[in-house]
Order: structure tokens, then sequence, then C-alpha cells
């Protein structure tokens, strides 16, 4: 009778084998190599059969060109899983998060620095996701008058996040008028998500009384021409795309070409990141971020056909109360797990820590 498979004993010893080899070189992994890492005795031909059955299982495929064998997404979703409670980083490295993020004077320093810092941790592309300004809390609105009709628009959100826009409209608002207005928006709404201030000052605009309000009448002409009107869309932070296309150097021409654009393009960096966050395998307990958890995908095909060969570790964070973050590594599937894994816990925890301290 044929015993059950499970991965555990030799299985699972040659498989490690073949995993580690897999990520240092990146090449199939022929029985030879296997042997040679395991120096426990076990003879080639035994660690083919032990291939083969692992090939059989899903967790190994077989490279028509080659008699090694490479890990699945299977298997490696599986060693991810392994190294769920990963070390800490070095204290050179630790102190570096800590000086890099701690030294910005903004939350979009701070957001920029974040990228960089897990590209250079990593070696690999770092994104940084920011959720639409709508979503931010206001602090504070302030207006100038500017010549022939125009008036710029300071807005202020919790975080230090500052937008700038110049509004024109066709009758001339005093100054006095202007800083009464700021003073009405600032007083009533100051601590409100912009989205929920805007909603609510439109509803007050439409009621009767805005028709004897003067404040509310020239507010009213402001929103109709763009106050309060925010980014639609996330804000994104990338950096390390050289990291990336270094790692894609034997690909196609046609192949590359997609991977740029893929690159280039936000909204697809942002639904990669999101069904990473929404599926697959979420770990808990990694170092530095022991009551949270890091969101693993393995192969972005489903998400972006160009990026089939490649893998996204990632994490969400509250970058201020109600404005969420989220950030990530992606690197090929057989990037250093382990190293990315703790990059992107701790800086996600020191983030937190550092946003919570504001």
């Amino acid at each position: 009778m044929r015993r059950p498979f499970a991965l555990s004993g030799r299985n699972l010893g040659v498989l490690s084998a073949i995993i580690r080899s897999y990520i240092t070189t990146g090449e199939p992994v022929g029985s030879g190599t296997v042997a040679r890492r395991r120096r426990d005795g076990l003879s080639p031909a035994s660690i083919r059969n032990v291939m083969a059955e692992l090939e059989s299982q899903g967790y190994l495929s077989h490279p028509h060109t080659s008699a090694g064998r490479v890990p699945t997404e299977k298997a490696l979703m599986y060693y991810v899983h392994s190294l769920a409670r990963t070390p800490h980083l070095e204290p050179s490295e630790a102190d570096f998060v800590q000086d890099s993020l701690g030294q910005a004077n903004s939350l979009e320093e701070r957001l920029n620095r974040t990228s960089h810092v897990l590209a250079a941790l990593t070696g690999q592309l770092a994104l940084v996701v920011l959720a639409p300004l709508s979503e931010a809390v206001l602090e504070h609105v302030q207006f100038l008058r500017l010549a022939d009709h125009r008036i710029l628009v300071v807005l202020v959100a919790r975080g230090d996040v500052v937008r700038h826009r110049i509004i024109r409209i066709q009758e001339e608002i005093s100054p006095e008028t202007l800083e009464r207005i700021a003073n009405y928006v600032n007083h009533d709404f100051a601590g409100w998500k912009l989205s929920t201030a805007r909603v609510e000052i439109l509803r007050r605009i439409e009621e009767e009384r805005a028709l004897f309000d003067d404040i509310l009448k020239q507010l009213r002409v402001l929103c109709l021409h763009g106050f309060l009107t925010t980014d639609s869309g996330a804000q994104v932070y990338l950096e390390g795309t050289p990291n990336l296309l270094q790692g894609a150097q034997g690909l196609e021409p046609e192949h590359l070409r997609q991977l740029l654009q893929a690159l280039e393009e936000k909204e697809k960096l942002i639904e990669l990141l999101d069904q990473c966050l929404r599926s697959d395998m979420r770990l808990t307990s990694v170092a530095g971020r022991e009551d949270e958890a890091l969101y693993v995908r393995i192969g972005l095909e489903g998400a972006e056909p160009a990026m089939r060969d490649y893998a996204v570790i990632g994490a969400v964070c509250q970058i201020e109360p109600g404005l969420a973050g989220r950030m990530a590594v992606i690197g090929p599937t057989r990037m250093h797990y382990d190293r990315v894994l703790s990059a992107v816990a701790h800086v996600a925890s020191v983030f937190e820590h550092l946003a919570e301290a504001d």
C-alpha cells in the first residue's frame, strides 16, 4: 500500500533545498545540486524520486529544456508561510529606517522616504499608496485674492498635507469676505473628512437660508468654481524601478514593453496592490508587527499578465485617523522573501509609530 504524501521529513528537506537554490541562482535545480546541499547521504536517484513525487503534488514544475525542477507558486507560498516569524533587521538598518522616516517634515515627505527606504533595503520595487485626498481630515483653509478675478485656495489636511488650487470667478470677492468665509469653514468643518465636509456645505447652500446668508452665497460661488474639489485618485510613491528591470533582462522585448507600461499606469499598480490585500495569504506574527499582518501574492498575472513571474508583499497602515495607506514591495518570484518580509514589517511598524506620535 502506497504511503500517503506528507510534506515533511525528506520531502520537506528536498523541497527547501530546491527553493533556496532557485532563489539564489534563478536556475532549475537538479538532483546533484540538492545532494550537495543536503550532505545527508541521500543519493541523487533517491532525490529524483522525491522530486518526482513533489512534482506530482504540485510543488515543483519541470521546464522542458532542463533536467532540473523549479518551485511552483504553491511551493513558494508554503515557504513564505514558514518565514512568518522572520528576524528583525540589523541594528544599523533599523537606525536607517528610523532616521530616514523620522526626519521627514511632512506626511508627503515621509511617504516619499518610505518608498525610498523600502527599495534600498530590499533591492526591489517599492510602492506606497496614500488614499485619495477626499478621505483626509481638514485642518484649515485659506483664500488669497489674486489679480484677474483669481483666488488662491490653500487647503491643509491633517498630517501637513497641503494642496494649492487657483480658481477663477466672474465677480469680485473682497479680502474681508474671503477671510470671513475661511473662518466659517474652519470653525464649522475642521476635523471633518473633506468628502463629508463638501457634502454638508453643499447641503447648507441648498437650504433657503443660503439666499439670505452672504457668507453662504459667496461660498456657493467658490464651490461652483472648484473649491473642495479634491484629488479623485490615490497618490502613488514609486521607487526602485531599475531594480525590477534589472531582474527582467532576459525578457523578450514585447514582454519588457508590457512590464514598463504596467509600471507607468498608476491605476494598474493600485489595483494590483488592492488585489493582494483583498486575497491570498495573510501572515500574522511577523517580526516588528506582531499584532498586524502582511499580505503576500505570488504570481501577479491575474492583475497584470506582464507580471506573471513577480510577487508582492504588502501591508496596510493607518497614516492618520480615517486616512489609510498601503505599502508594498514587488519583486521576482525568486526574491529573498525573508529579507523583504522583515523590511516591510519593520518599515510599516515605524511608520505607524511615528504617525501616532505626531
